[in-house]
């Protein structure tokens, strides 16, 4: 099963949102200068409800 996390990667990058800090296990923590909180993005997501809610999170439509 691919994992959707670089494409995710990208589209949080291009939307301006930056890494912040290596959180606990494989996870990332970024921030959004859209909704201005952080949030958390897995290195490994293989399901697309889950990087949705990540891009809702992060303030951008739908994506996966």
């Amino acid at each position: 099963m691919p994992s959707f996390t670089p494409d995710l990667k990208k589209a949080l990058a291009a939307a301006g949102c930056y890494f912040v800090r290596h959180g606990k296990g494989h996870h990332e923590i970024w921030y959004s200068p859209i909704t201005r909180v952080n949030f958390v993005v897995d290195a490994t997501i293989k399901s697309r409800h889950t990087a949705n809610a990540v891009c809702r999170q992060a303030g951008l439509p739908k994506g996966f």
